[in-house]
């Protein structure tokens, strides 16, 4: 790409952090009108494959298909792995099939089974297909591991040695192989049965003398990760043990594979947008590339949910409807009430979720942290409850009004803290995901609680 261009995406990279420039993107949709394939080609052959897949998943429907058949074989593989898998399928499905065996050939296995994973039958075989004897048997066993498992996570491509080489003899074979992986960090020894005995840095095997024991490098840090643990626990394992790549193995413990960090946070990436996602009740696959039709689908299930809340206060409301009737300010006051609730809620709901995803919270720690949760409501409560009844006092001028509305804030702010905590762990241990289905339930609190204690308080105050 010409100076210009370089210039342009740097200062770019410092202005809005890496986002693609318009610019480009413009000179690239108008490479497409003219169908100008060398322009195009110019213009994003410097570009990462990260940059290109958000060009695809920014750009509409049609503009996507027409760059991708332009571009045809200057398709690369890691784009594929890089796309939102919202539109995977589409381009996939867009690609010349001998483009698409070329891509998907330059891929570490692990790319090629998060690829197959969300892929009809018939798109599936034809990228099996396109792959060579060896690598097509990899995939399949792979895929024949549960879904969501280590075993769809890790990547088949594994640099190992017998336990009982030494240095110089690693770095012989690892000068003299064809078949190296791209990047590893990592050669794991193995005993005569392909169990994983240790790792041993690629750094330590370069700055060590030829005739040293790999077994006297091996790192303290060593663990192994069987096929069939849940990919959430082995992202949870990489961070908590500050892992760089770990080998994994098969159920009579030989090994089977090896998961990296690239992959490892990954995971971890994705279950922080999903718990996200379920808070906010749009669903965990939620796209900006997604159609009306599937957005309304995610959608439609929770506003239900919500509406129906929304009438079980509004039926609280309707039992204080003489108390109301005979203090109109009440009405103007009462949401404020039941927002600060709400909002207090979501507070210690979104720091509970995050705290069980990252097994922060646990059965040995809940009881603090619910008693915590308590008292910064209590806290919070008393300090609002006091404003609250200034503005009682002063905009309605009625002390007794104003007690009202600061009792009511505090018993609402007290409540919930406890609700914003405990019912993420109560749906927890029925086997309810708490990011999914705990705002709908803490909301509902917030909101009965908020407006019959304003109301009930009221009722016996006032009147």
């Amino acid at each position: 790409m010409s100076t210009g261009d370089d210039t342009l995406r740097s200062d770019q990279s410092k202005d809005d952090g890496y986002i693609l420039d318009r610019k480009l993107v413009a000179r690239i949709l108008f490479a497409v009108d003219r169908n100008d394939k060398a322009g195009l080609t110019a213009l994003m052959e410097d570009l990462h494959a990260a940059d290109i897949a958000d060009l695809l998943e920014q750009i509409n429907s049609h503009d996507r298909t027409r760059l991708i058949r332009l571009f045809d074989r200057e398709f690369d593989g890691e784009i594929l792995s890089e796309l939102d898998e919202s539109i995977r399928e589409e381009v996939i499905s867009t690609l010349n099939p001998t483009v698409l065996a070329d891509a998907v050939r330059d891929l570490e296995t692990d790319d090629v089974v998060d690829l197959l994973e969300d892929l009809e039958e018939p798109q599936q075989e034809v990228i099996l297909d396109a792959l060579e004897d060896s690598d097509r048997v990899a995939v399949e066993q792979s895929l024949s591991y549960p879904e969501n498992s280590a075993g769809r996570l890790m990547q088949r491509e594994v640099v190992m040695a017998p336990d009982h080489w030494n240095v110089g003899q690693a770095i012989d074979f690892m000068r003299e192989s064809e078949h190296l992986p791209e990047q590893f960090y990592h050669m794991i020894l193995v005993d005569p049965r392909l169990h994983p005995v240790g790792n041993v840095t690629l750094g330590r095997i370069m700055g060590t003398k030829r005739e040293v024991p790999l077994l006297e490098l091996l790192e303290e840090t060593f663990q192994v990760i069987p096929a069939d643990q849940d990919e959430e626990d082995v992202a949870y394992a990489f961070n908590q043990y500050h892992l760089i790549s770990a080998p994994v193995v098969d159920a009579e413990g030989r090994l089977a594979g090896v998961i990296t960090i690239d992959d490892a946070m990954a995971v971890l990436d994705e279950g922080h947008e999903e718990d996200i996602l379920r808070l906010a009740g749009v669903g965990e696959e939620s796209s900006l590339a997604d159609r009306v039709i599937e957005t309304t689908k995610r959608r439609f299930p929770w506003l239900a949910v919500n509406l129906f809340t929304a009438i079980l206060a509004s039926a609280v409301i309707a039992q204080f409807e003489a108390t109301i009737a005979s203090f109109v300010a009440l009405a103007v006051l009462m949401p404020i009430v039941a927002s600060m609730g709400g909002n207090a809620g979501t507070q210690s709901l979104t720091v509970a979720v995050r705290a069980m995803a990252t097994r922060d919270l646990t059965g040995s720690n809940v009881w603090r942290v619910i008693r915590r949760e308590v008292l910064v409501g209590l806290v919070n409560g008393l300090i609002f409850a006091f404003f609250m009844g200034l503005v009682g006092v002063m905009w309605f001028g009625s002390p007794a009004l104003g007690g009202v509305l600061a009792a009511a804030m505090v018993i609402n702010l007290v409540v919930a803290g406890l609700a914003g905590t405990v019912i993420p762990v109560l749906l927890e241990k029925m086997g309810i995901d708490p990011a999914l289905a705990s705002g709908a339930f803490v909301t509902t609190v917030t909101d009965v609680v908020g407006f019959f204690a304003f109301l009930g308080l009221a009722a016996l105050v006032l009147l």
